[in-house]
């Protein structure tokens, strides 16, 4: 990014979408791989729902807390941020977020302040939107009246961007793109959508922030006369490569209109592209998430809570009342914040010889699949209470520990 040559290209990410047109029982599937700094800790918490205090302390800043109850959710994190990475919403709303690189980046652009982080952003349209469109709506809210910005990383204060999202529900998706305070969104309602580390909304726009033709046009980067292009007037970079890998990995999976769970598994291990990324890489896969989303029925949300999900294996949940999660992947307050499962994790990966044990790991994740198929039928035709899947996540959990401490 030009204008603050300080700045890194900042490390990828990938979120992906896709919609009910081409899958296979007309469900949205959401997934994101969350690539963090090397030993920083992704931790999978559920918060539930309440009211809190008029004043709400996020990662750098306060801002003013909302006056309604707000929604459960279920975050990837990394341990020591206020904000989240992904996760999900009691409401069936879907978020992830990616860093971008923008051209605007003086006065309310400058993401070296410390403002909202966009991980904030995505925590916080979760906790108070009812629907992908009033989580995106509350997002640039906020971004509005109290910027982004601040070191995105404990130990690295030049870790600094401004953020993409994408926000879903059951029904449609949003890709909301920002620079600074101005944004630009693009509804998605059929086929397929993925971001990555780089601007990608174009010319489609179906809500943009006020007066952003002009303020662009009062930058010198718009003409004022030829298509307005979001991505030409404030892209400065970013990783289109990946974006494009994904694109293919999504064209591939869903040609038969038959996506469904194991694709989106297999695009977020897939290695040859770059989207999952080894412990040992400077910028590791921290964590990974998928979630199915049914206007009907039940949601299902899979998390990995440990890096590179080619070595580990989706862990299921479902928002039910009392519902729990596992004291093993929430993260104790210590300097290296590594949780019970991530500890494990990781001396598996350094031990080596993973095939086994992966093979056993993702044999127990097929096995939750189709446990979780016949639950599902079961819960549609009234023979299973929805208390039933209250300790899912804590279960799935423990079998990982089991296998892995035995090795």
């Amino acid at each position: 990014m030009k204008a603050q040559d300080n700045m890194p290209l900042p490390k990828s990410c990938d979120t992906f979408v896709v919609m009910p047109n081409l899958t296979k029982h007309g469900k949205v599937i959401f997934g994101k791989n969350s690539d963090r700094p090397q030993n920083e800790v992704q931790e999978v918490v559920c918060i539930g729902r309440g009211t809190r205090d008029t004043k709400l302390k996020c990662t750098y800043i306060s801002i003013d807390e909302s006056p309604k109850i707000v929604n459960s959710v279920i975050l990837s994190k990394p341990a020591w941020m206020w904000g989240a990475e992904m996760g999900s919403n009691d409401k069936n709303v879907v978020i992830g977020n990616e860093a971008v690189w923008t051209n605007n980046n003086e006065g309310n652009g400058d993401a070296r302040q410390k403002r909202l982080l966009g991980m904030d952003l995505v925590r916080l349209g979760l906790e108070r939107g009812d629907t992908a469109l009033e989580a995106l709506e509350v997002i640039i809210t906020l971004l509005e009246k109290y910027g982004q910005g601040g070191p995105c990383s404990e130990f690295d204060d030049s870790l600094i961007y401004h953020n993409s999202f994408l926000i879903a529900d059951p029904l449609e998706a949003w890709v909301l793109e920002t620079s600074g305070t101005l944004w630009a969104a693009e509804k998605i309602e059929k086929g397929y959508r993925n971001i990555s580390n780089g601007l990608t909304i174009t010319t489609n726009i179906n809500k943009h922030s006020e007066n952003l033709h002009e303020k662009a046009k009062d930058m010198g980067l718009w003409d004022g006369q030829s298509e307005f292009n979001f991505k030409k007037c404030f892209s400065a970079g970013g990783d289109i490569v990946r974006q494009q890998e994904g694109v293919k990995l999504l064209k591939e999976h869903t040609a038969k209109a038959t996506f469904d769970v194991h694709n989106m598994f297999a695009i977020l291990r897939d290695k040859e592209s770059g989207i999952c990324r080894a412990c040992d890489d400077s910028f590791p896969t921290q964590g990974s998430q998928v979630s199915v989303l049914s206007s009907t029925g039940v949601n299902i949300h899979w998390f990995t809570a440990t890096p590179d999900p080619s070595v580990s294996y989706f862990k299921p949940f479902i928002f039910t009342p009392g519902v729990q999660v596992s004291t093993y992947t929430a993260s104790p307050d210590e300097p290296l914040r590594e949780h019970h499962l991530y500890k494990l994790h990781s001396n598996f990966v350094l031990g080596g010889n993973t095939k086994n044990t992966v093979r056993l790991l993702q044999d127990e994740e097929n096995r939750f699949l189709k446990d979780i198929a016949f639950f599902y039928q079961d819960f549609k035709n009234n023979r299973l209470p929805l208390d039933d899947f209250k300790d899912l996540m804590k279960k799935a959990v423990q079998v990982e520990i089991n296998l892995l401490s035995r090795r």
